[in-house]
């Protein structure tokens, strides 16, 4: 009897990120995981336990990715506030073949599950507050610097900032002209930097 090829289960993940990314929850049949992760039905069951729990597992690859690309632009950052601004400026300068080009996956979740699967829209929600957050940090960081106004309110303007990157990153899933791109990221990277002091 021949024993089934073990599979690698980061590159596993991300090949089940990468297609529930680009079709969402509902559109990718089981027949679209057996080709992209190059496994039987039985074995991603075995590894997986069911659809939805691989899902779960590729959107916290996506989260923890995201978070941690977050993470080390603040960390390695002279001006929070300029990070803040920069980082929008970064989604126009994408290639056409960068997978950031598409809608958040956190986005397209909550969207695609919210009236059919709770737990999926949920954890999607958690994530979405989470990466808030992280952005809330760089805003508070960025007071402690003294770049901001000591009044300023940290969460009040991440949700701001994360309400401007959810649209610039929709425009960037429409395919929307790339002067267009540029003059959106722009205007909202100045939108940040006129918070400086």
């Amino acid at each position: 009897m021949s024993r089934a090829t073990p599979y690698d289960r980061d590159k596993t993940l991300d090949a089940a990120m990468s297609l529930f990314w680009d079709k969402g929850y509902h559109a990718t049949s089981l027949k679209d995981l057996e080709v992209a992760l190059i496994m039987k039905p039985g074995s991603i069951y075995a590894a997986f336990k069911s659809k939805e729990n691989l899902y779960l597992l590729a959107l916290e690859r996506y989260f923890t990715n995201s978070r941690d690309f977050f993470r080390k632009q603040a960390e390695q950052a002279v001006s929070p506030l300029q990070n803040l601004a920069d980082h929008l400026r970064g989604f126009s300068l994408l290639t056409s073949n960068d997978a950031a080009r598409k809608a958040c996956m956190l986005t397209k979740t909550m969207v695609d599950t919210r009236s059919t699967d709770a737990a999926l829209a949920d954890q999607s929600r958690q994530y979405m507050l989470a990466m808030r957050t992280e952005i809330a940090n760089v805003f508070e960081a960025a007071k402690a610097n003294g770049e901001i106004a000591v009044d300023a309110d940290p969460k009040r303007l991440a949700r701001r900032y994360q309400a401007n990157l959810t649209a610039l990153r929709l425009e960037l899933h429409q395919g929307t002209e790339q002067i267009g791109l540029d003059e959106l990221a722009e205007d909202m990277a100045r939108e940040v930097e006129a918070l400086r002091r």
